[in-house]
């Protein structure tokens, strides 16, 4: 079964999609990141993905979403991902410290391959993920602006043999488009890794996305979901909440019938 994880991109501190990673294109469609995770969980959200575009650019401080991660965490009762902005092994304590189960590293990956190995073996490969964002198969740094000259499928074959046993691969010309995910981008690295399993980024627009996906299972078993879950795109969502959210208890997480 392929899980669907839903995504919660932070910026500036609202939740945005960007269109292909493009800063200049973003759509805010929520202003309380804290109670949008907290929307997804009564929908029956098993883990959410959750990226600070802030710190991913390379921003201060004063200036990241860690504080709002900090509350999403606490607010939660299950597995929270967090990636953006992580380049240190104290980026990574201080983010399981505030509560994050898995920490993604991505620009790190690229110009600092050994952190991976070192934080692999200090986290352990469960709470661990590489982030490769990749644009004509080319991976991308610094929130996705910057071009790297690093091959992504060679960088995954790389972090695998560092230990790395998790991918998140982004096919940047996808996200944010609903035009359906790079499926041959993810045959072709679902037989190049050994070990690593993958999990899906870009481009969902439906249902039928996640059933094209699920043909890649088991190399592929889980994909980050933004857009389409935030336009409603999926035929189920019209029998949950979305529509009446001021109603709804945000604290009675799940929405599953009780036996």
């Amino acid at each position: 079964m392929m899980l669907v994880i839903p995504a919660i991109d932070l910026l500036n501190g609202k939740c945005v999609r960007l269109y292909q990673g493009s800063y200049t294109q973003e759509t805010v469609y929520f202003d309380d990141p804290v109670k949008m995770a907290k929307l997804w969980r009564v929908q029956n959200a098993r883990t959410l993905h959750i990226v600070d575009l802030n710190a991913a650019k390379g921003a201060n401080e004063d200036t990241n979403n860690r504080a709002i991660i900090a509350q999403i965490c606490a607010a939660l009762d299950i597995p929270i991902q967090v990636g953006g902005g992580i380049r240190t092994v104290e980026d990574i304590e201080e983010t399981l410290r505030a509560g994050a189960h898995r920490v993604v590293i991505g620009t790190a990956a690229v110009k600092n391959p050994e952190l991976v190995s070192e934080a692999i073996r200090k986290f352990s490969p469960y709470r661990i993920v590489v982030g490769i964002d990749a644009r004509d198969g080319e991976a991308r740094i610094q929130g996705w602006t910057e071009g790297s000259g690093v091959d992504a499928i060679e960088l995954a074959i790389e972090m695998e043999k560092r230990g790395c046993r998790r991918f998140v691969y982004t096919d940047i010309s996808r996200d944010g488009t609903l035009q359906g995910p790079n499926i041959a981008a993810y045959r072709t690295l679902s037989q190049v890794l050994k070990k690593a399993r993958i999990t899906a980024s870009g481009g969902i627009s439906g249902y039928q996305d996640l059933q094209a996906l699920t043909t890649l299972h088991p190399h592929v078993d889980s994909v980050i979901v933004g857009k389409a879950l935030y336009e409603n795109a999926f035929p189920c969502q019209q029998f949950w909440c979305w529509h009446d959210i001021d109603r709804v208890n945000l604290e009675q997480f799940s929405t599953a019938q009780r036996r």
